[in-house]
């Protein structure tokens, strides 16, 4: 970008650079999901080596699709939501560079050292201490852009969105550092500075709310600025989307301890956490009728704007699974859910239905804008990733409640002298067809991502990079 540009010029190229690597590691993380997925229905495809095993393979599915494509949507949203609603550039370029080589560095890590086995074993906090180390520097690095640029902001108000993106980047800093405390004993190999049950406690605090920040109140950040903008009307209550943030970082910190129904973990601080999770359906529910509301008046745009239609599935998405998830954490339906694959359908209800579809309509809607164009290559594909996208998650999350239930109720079945009723293997001999259908939906939402891919190739090689930049120059008109 040339030094020439004004001041109140945008800094589009850290955008640009994020957005297509959400891409890109969205096609990885989600291909490999539907590897692992067939993995379970055809065992062979582990192919007896030790790096390819499914063992091996899950974590690094899931920090590809949480912390790369997730992570990469985030950067790229927050960086071109708080600059364009502060009227003012990031305060720095090359610290924002940073953010982008560094995080893209923390994945590269992952790609190398879960496959060998490399691993803490925590669940979402699998990466080894040098990686976290520096995930830590890059995450510090990204609150001092952010806040950075809100402080030399034009605007006297900061948008409701910036708040959520703030508290996602405060929290998800907080959550990290505590729960990564360690004692390393080699290069590759780390014990956690926590024993027992207050490990467990630590470490689920951290990866329920991987999910509560990382994975909601970044993406609420997005919503409270894309939906908006797409559908063309103000956000529906300006008053309830500020009750909606500070109700859900008020309770969302405290659910964590659902994970460990029936466990060691003391009976008080379960049911705190069962407490706190079924009184979170309310400010989530809030937060999911804000954005629907905001469509008043503009229902009539869903019938030919299939970008609108990424963003209102995404927050029925977001308000089923947020209402599902208070329910598993009722202990009485914890102790049929837990440890079966329902538990994994009501995560990818939220991590396709919610997460993926709002990234994938903020990224149709902002692509464009950062290269200068009217508008995406095709809406046709659009469309066409839509259905499938949708189809996807539907096949993938019906057939995993199926199979969570089966298994659920084939373990607790024991026969009038005490002995169990079912083998663990015919559980699973039970769970085959639900394991081909989830490969089969896993299958179509990732060939979505291959058609938006090729969509997003044919606009930015059409694309005019320095009309966007021109434009950024002139650019006064804030989210709302």
């Amino acid at each position: 970008m040339s030094t020439a540009i004004s001041p109140t010029a945008y800094n589009y190229k850290v955008v640009r650079q994020f957005a297509i690597m959400t891409v890109v590691w969205g096609i990885l993380g989600m291909g490999l999901g539907v590897f692992i997925a067939s993995q379970l229905v055809w065992p062979q495809l582990n192919l007896d080596l030790p790096w390819t095993s499914f063992g091996r393979l899950r974590p690094l599915h899931t920090n590809l699709v949480i912390f790369a494509f997730g992570g990469c949507a985030l950067f790229a949203t927050s960086y071109y939501v708080v600059q364009r609603t502060c009227q003012t550039r990031l305060i720095s370029d090359s610290l924002a560079a940073f953010t982008f080589w560094g995080w893209q560095a923390v994945i590269v890590g992952a790609l190398v050292t879960l496959p060998l086995g490399y691993t803490t074993t925590k669940e979402y906090a699998e990466l080894e201490w040098p990686i976290a180390i520096l995930l830590a520097i890059v995450w510090v690095t990204y609150g001092v852009v952010f806040f950075g640029t809100i402080v030399k902001r034009k605007t006297k108000h900061i948008y409701v969105g910036n708040w959520f993106y703030g508290a996602f980047i405060v929290v998800t800093a907080m959550l990290h550092i505590v729960n990564h405390a360690s004692l390393p004993v080699s290069l590759f190999k780390s014990y956690s500075a926590y024993s027992g049950a207050t490990d467990a406690m630590i470490q689920w605090w951290y990866g329920h709310n991987a999910v509560g920040f990382f994975l909601t109140t970044g993406f609420l950040g997005m919503m409270y600025y894309f939906v908006p903008k797409q559908a063309e009307r103000p956000i529906y209550s300006y008053r309830l989307s500020i009750v909606h943030f500070w109700a859900l970082i008020t309770l969302y910190i405290w659910a964590g301890p659902h994970h460990l129904h029936y466990t060691a973990l003391p009976d008080w601080a379960q049911s705190l956490g069962m407490a706190m999770s079924i009184v979170l359906l309310a400010p989530s529910w809030g937060g999911m009728i804000n954005g629907m509301m905001t469509l008043s008046g503009a229902w009539h745009k869903l019938r030919t704007d299939p970008i609108l239609r990424f963003l209102v599935v995404s927050l029925a998405f977001y308000g089923m699974s947020t209402f599902e998830g208070p329910m598993m954490a009722i202990k009485t339906v914890n102790s049929l859910s837990h440890y079966t694959d329902w538990t994994i359908g009501h995560v990818h209800a939220g991590a396709l239905g919610w997460v993926a579809m709002i990234s994938i309509g903020a990224l149709y809607h902002m692509i464009p804008k950062v290269y200068g164009r009217e508008q995406m290559h095709s809406t046709g594909l659009i469309n066409a990733h839509f259905w499938l996208a949708t189809i996807g998650t539907v096949l993938y999350i019906s057939s995993m409640w199926v199979n969570g239930i089966t298994q659920g109720l084939m373990w607790r079945a024991i026969n009038d002298d005490g002995t169990l009723t079912y083998s663990f293997v015919e559980a699973l001999q039970a769970s085959h067809p639900g394991f081909i259908v989830r490969a089969l939906g896993g299958a179509f939402f990732a060939s979505g991502v291959l058609l938006m891919a090729y969509n997003v190739l044919r606009t930015v090689r059409a694309s005019k990079p320095a009309e966007a930049e021109a434009a950024a120059q002139i650019a006064v008109v804030g989210a709302h």
